[in-house]
């Protein structure tokens, strides 16, 4: 029998064809436990699922992972849901995963579901609660577990930003039967004695089990009722608890919770630094600028000479008292003329005047009589020369 020999590249691809051929092959949901699990820089998961006889690699993209509701690790029992194809450089057949989920976590899924839309109905994530982080805080209240990762690195990244402040620790159970109420206890405890200006709540990273005390909702609403600003750092960057939504702020880490709490010092100093020497240069500037507007203003010809303006003035002044005395001292004599030209016209014409060629002026009780129908015999008149008047009667 001849066979054709074929490459391994050809025989590979035709596995993947028979694989990818395979329509159970294209939607599995394969349950296991995790081992030799490793998260890439690039964001893709890689990781072996096993169980007691036998293992299968697997790969989850970075596109996928936005969707995982907790932190794979080495030892957790999960479910995977994907595709088995073949990787044809290396002849390995691997789960293509789409999707995973702890086993056996579902029903904490649902209540935490159930809570979260429960507490949001209610108005206990909105924004309008949120209290003001302190700028400054001298003491900061730190609700963890006593010993671990979590309090060390809180202390070092707050001490390094400000060594002045003052980190007061209150050790709480992070997880395990009881932790959410002793949690929440903590916290009215913290409110009522006023011990710090601002707390964190925190813990490091784990399941969904793990981190349930921060989903409980006696924790959410000791969180909501806090006078004391809260900022809460539990788990990864990727894990997000009720507690989270609840609190004023936000913080990915327990270390990044630090530096949210506390302001960095030494930048405060650059800061004010910047600030210093951008202030003496505004005031060297406007300095420069007031003396230049003052030798502006000391050059002018009124600052130099303060008299020449009024002297000036009162130059003009003088001119138009001569000015008026001119009109008022021609307008009289005008007016002068014009009343001479006019007592002459009125003289001409006064009956006063007639008298002095021989005429007289009959009057008969102070009225004038013009004709001698107006007179009869004994009339009583006065007769008007000249020079004065005399008495007469008519015969």
């Amino acid at each position: 029998m001849n066979i054709e020999p074929i490459s391994v590249t050809d025989l590979n691809k035709y596995i993947k064809d028979k694989v990818a051929g395979d329509e159970y092959l294209n939607n599995v949901l394969v349950k296991g436990e995790i081992s030799n699990f490793k998260h890439h820089y690039t964001g893709h998961l890689y990781f072996t699922l096993k169980d007691d006889n036998s293992l299968i690699k697997c790969i989850m993209f970075k596109s996928f992972t936005q969707n995982l509701k907790f932190v794979p690790k080495d030892g957790m029992k999960v479910m995977v849901f994907g595709t088995v194809s073949v990787f044809e450089r290396d002849g390995v057949y691997q789960i293509y995963c789409k999707a995973m989920q702890e086993e056996g976590m579902g029903s904490l899924y649902k209540a935490y579901e159930e809570l979260k839309a429960k507490l949001e109905k209610e108005g206990l994530f909105s924004d309008q609660y949120k209290k003001k982080i302190p700028f400054m805080p001298k003491v900061v209240g730190v609700l963890t577990s006593q010993t671990g990762s979590v309090i060390r690195d809180i202390i070092n990244v707050s001490t390094r930003r400000n060594p002045n402040v003052y980190i007061r620790l209150f050790p709480v159970p992070v997880q395990g039967e009881g932790a959410g109420e002793k949690i929440a206890n903590a916290i009215q405890f913290m409110n009522e004695n006023n011990l710090a200006d601002v707390l964190i709540l925190a813990r490091g990273g784990g399941s969904l089990e793990d981190l349930w005390p921060f989903n409980e909702e006696v924790v959410a609403r000791a969180i909501f009722q806090s006078n004391i600003p809260i900022i809460s750092a539990v788990g990864h960057e990727t894990d997000f608890s009720i507690s989270d939504f609840v609190a004023d702020l936000r913080a990915p880490t327990p270390s990044a919770a630090a530096e949210l709490a506390v302001a960095d010092t030494g930048d405060l100093k650059i800061k004010l630094e910047a600030y210093k020497t951008r202030y003496k240069l505004a005031l060297k500037k406007k300095v420069e600028l007031m003396r230049l507007q003052y030798e502006k203003c000391m050059a002018r010809r009124v600052l130099k000479e303060p008299l020449q303006e009024i002297n000036e003035k009162s130059i003009r002044l003088d001119i138009m008292v001569k000015n008026m005395q001119h009109t008022v001292v021609s307008k009289y004599k005008d007016s002068k003329s014009e009343m001479i030209k006019l007592v002459a016209k009125l003289d001409t014409l006064s009956p006063l005047k007639t008298l002095t060629r021989g005429y007289s002026i009959t009057q008969k009780q102070g009225k004038i009589i013009k004709s001698a129908e107006e007179l009869k015999k004994e009339d009583e008149i006065e007769l008007r020369f000249v020079d004065g008047k005399k008495k007469a009667k008519v015969i």
